[in-house]
Formats: structure tokens, sequence, C-alpha cells
């Protein structure tokens, strides 16, 4: 008899929409399969919906703040079920763009260089600190954020105004842009599943490049690069997923520049929907979407 499987989607974060689309693919997938599937949300109704369907093993379809953070899944331990992807620390460490850099850094793995600003601090002081450690153009992010929300590209001329829009976060990251490519990596377990590359139509792979089916972006797999090169950033995608303590399926983004590789962060938790990467390039190598759900599952614990 197949296991029941009971999927958390939803949320109360910005990737709300995405994680829905992610549960309800992988529910589908399952439910075909021969699987009894409940999916639920992460609220005051998730204890009641664990003792009612009572599952064998939790699959964390959730994403963004609260998802893939490490509060849900300290949350999770609580009722002892195996549940999917990352645990409490590596997903913190993840989803904090600070603190995992400087463990891509400590670890000598390329990352662009960044500054953390607090809105308490002048402005004036800010172009100054730019112009000195960073150079514009520049980009603007949240520091603990996903799916590329409130990513913004500023040059000396819009980045007051930017970073008006994204004051709610009090305190944001400030990026060196790196032009180049865009490659991305997925890692699963102590494998190093594959590469894709990504050519968005948009200035950047922003939220609408990744989710919009009218962004028109290309996925490129096979990737264009010399068995070196692509042997180099695997095995950088493969040490910073290590390095972080990170468990089941990540996926990590890179910038390939002036024949560099830049590491912008590590994804605990990737997406699962029909414009999802991971997916496609388990598909390419032959790992249909069924045995790279199994898989998930299979690795899924109790404790991380």
């Amino acid at each position: 008899m197949k296991k029941k499987i009971l999927i958390l989607s939803g949320g109360i974060s910005k990737e709300r929409l995405i994680s829905l689309d992610t549960g309800l693919q992988v529910a589908k997938e399952l439910k075909k399969n021969g699987y009894k599937v409940k999916i639920s949300e992460p609220n005051n109704n998730l204890t009641k919906n664990i003792n009612k369907f009572k599952p064998s093993i939790i699959f964390n379809a959730l994403h963004g703040q609260f998802g893939e953070d490490g509060y849900i899944q300290t949350i999770l331990e609580q009722y002892n079920i195996p549940y999917t992807h990352s645990g409490v620390i590596a997903s913190s460490i993840a989803m904090d763009k600070e603190i995992s850099k400087k463990i891509f850094i400590k670890n000598k793995i390329n990352t662009p260089k960044f500054i953390k600003y607090s809105f308490n601090e002048k402005n004036s002081n800010l172009i100054k600190l730019i112009d000195k450690k960073l150079k514009f153009p520049v980009v603007v992010k949240p520091i603990n954020e996903g799916s590329s929300v409130n990513v913004y590209i500023c040059t000396k001329k819009n980045i007051i105004k930017i970073l008006k829009l994204v004051k709610s976060y009090k305190q944001i990251m400030i990026e060196e842009f790196i032009a180049g490519r865009e490659i991305q990596v997925a890692i699963m377990g102590n494998k190093k599943l594959g590469a894709i590359e990504l050519k968005p139509k948009r200035k950047f792979y922003d939220y609408k490049a990744k989710y919009n089916t009218n962004a028109k972006t290309q996925h490129i797999i096979p990737v264009e690069l010399s068995n070196n090169k692509l042997n180099e950033v695997m095995n950088m995608a493969f040490k910073a997923h290590k390095q972080i303590g990170c468990r089941g399926v990540t996926r990590s983004d890179f910038k390939f520049y002036k024949n560099r590789f830049f590491l912008l962060e590590i994804n605990t938790q990737p997406g699962m929907t029909k414009l999802s990467l991971v997916p496609e390039i388990a598909a390419y190598k032959g790992i249909s979407f069924i045995n790279l759900i199994e898989w998930i599952l299979k690795d899924a614990s109790t404790k991380r």
C-alpha cells in the first residue's frame, strides 16, 4: 500500500501562489501514482489535519518566509513525522543571503561583493559607500526573500527611488551587479544532477521571468560550456550544498562572466511547477517527475 502524504503549501509569504502551484503539481502526480494525498495550509488547522490524516511523510511545498527559512521546519520537528528538504539550520542559513554569502566567502566559493544597508542610515553616505566598495549599477534585494521578489537593478540615478519601494524590510542587501549568463545547477543529495542556462527576455531572471508563461525565458540544456567549466560550476554548487548542510534537492543560481562563476544564492526548496528548473534538469537526466518526487520523499527525515 502506498504511503499517505500530507503536502504543505500556500503560506503567508510573497511566494504563496508559487507554493500553491507546487503543491498542486506534486499532489496531482502522487495521486496519479496511487498515493493518498492531502494538501494543508501551515495554519492553525495543521495539527488537526495531521492528527486526522496521520501522514507517513510531510512534503514541504512552501516557499519564502516561514516556509523555507527554518520556522516551519522547527514546528514540523515537534510532530516526529519525516518531512522533506533541508532542516532548521540549513534552511535558515540558506534563506539569509548575508549569512550564506559569508559561508560562501569562507569556503572560497566566488560570490558578488555586497554590503548590508539599514534604513536608519543616511542615503548620501550610502552612495559614497557604493562608489567605494561596489560601483554602480548594483542589485538591491531583501535579505530573506526568494523567487527574486523585490529584486531591482539600480543606477546612481534611481537607487533612492528604489530604496523607498523596499523600505518595509528595514534591512536589505546591496550587491555588486554581475552581467553575463544565467546558469542554474541542481544538486540531489550526493548527486550533481545537472545544469541549465536561462536567457530571459527581461533585464534578468526576475519573478516575472520565472513564473509568467508570457515572459518567454529561453531554457538551454545541455548548457554550452566546456566539460571543465561545467564540472567547475557543478562542484561549486555541490560544495555550497554541503557546507550549508542541505539535504534533498537544492538549486544554486550562478552568473557566468569573463570566464568566472559567481554564486548568487542557494535555494533549499526549488519549485515543482510546470516552469520549474529542477524537474526540467531531472527530466533531461532521465528522471521522471514522479521518480524525482519519490526520491525527495525517500530522503525525508524527522530531524535535520
